[in-house]
């Protein structure tokens, strides 16, 4: 109690004797301190590369303990954030945040060359590519290259065929390899 009161006091005397030994900052109480020398350790970490916070399921690291923290959400299924409209739930805020954007219908991300916009930043910097003609995915088995990841992999599949034709025609027996090839498919059963 009487520690309290001491580093209260220090708030009117200006006294700030915990400082900080890898800057020049300096705080009332052992606390304030601590908090304010976690931020140096995240950006050393940022800064080498070190990742020490490992996760126990899979391969993955991370620089902070907070990064982990979230990561660990989606090995145990735990979604915290509920959307107000439709009670679908996320593991992230940000996800969230985003799914929220499709019932207000809110597109804060707008090409500057059209008048595009949309509900994610990623979905604009894809889009953004159609004017720049940037292909930045590229095949390693040919000289092919495209704008989004999605599309990279659904060609790939044209070179590792392995016979799996994951979309079957849910009228038939037919199956495909690609999803589009199902949907024209399934024109001629309607």
């Amino acid at each position: 109690m009487k520690h309290h009161l001491i580093q209260h006091q220090r708030t009117h005397t200006g006294d700030k004797p915990y400082q900080c030994n890898a800057c020049d900052k300096s705080y009332t109480g052992r606390s304030g301190l601590v908090k304010h020398q976690r931020t140096h350790v995240i950006q050393t970490h940022t800064h080498t590369g070190e990742k020490p916070y490992q996760c126990n399921d899979c391969d993955k690291s991370f620089t902070q303990k907070a990064s982990l923290v979230k990561h660990l959400r989606l090995h145990t299924g735990e979604k915290l954030h509920q959307c107000k409209y439709c009670g679908k739930s996320f593991t992230q805020n940000l996800y969230l945040i985003e799914h929220q954007r499709t019932h207000t219908g809110d597109k804060p991300y707008h090409c500057n060359d059209c008048d595009k916009s949309f509900t994610r930043r990623t979905n604009l910097v894809r889009h953004q590519r159609t004017h720049t003609g940037e292909k930045p995915y590229q095949c390693n088995d040919c000289d092919k290259s495209y704008t989004g990841r999605t599309s990279l992999v659904k060609h790939q599949r044209t070179h590792t065929y392995t016979g799996e034709k994951p979309y079957q025609c849910n009228d038939c027996d037919t199956s495909f390899t690609q999803k589009a090839s199902l949907v024209k498919h399934q024109r001629l059963h309607t």
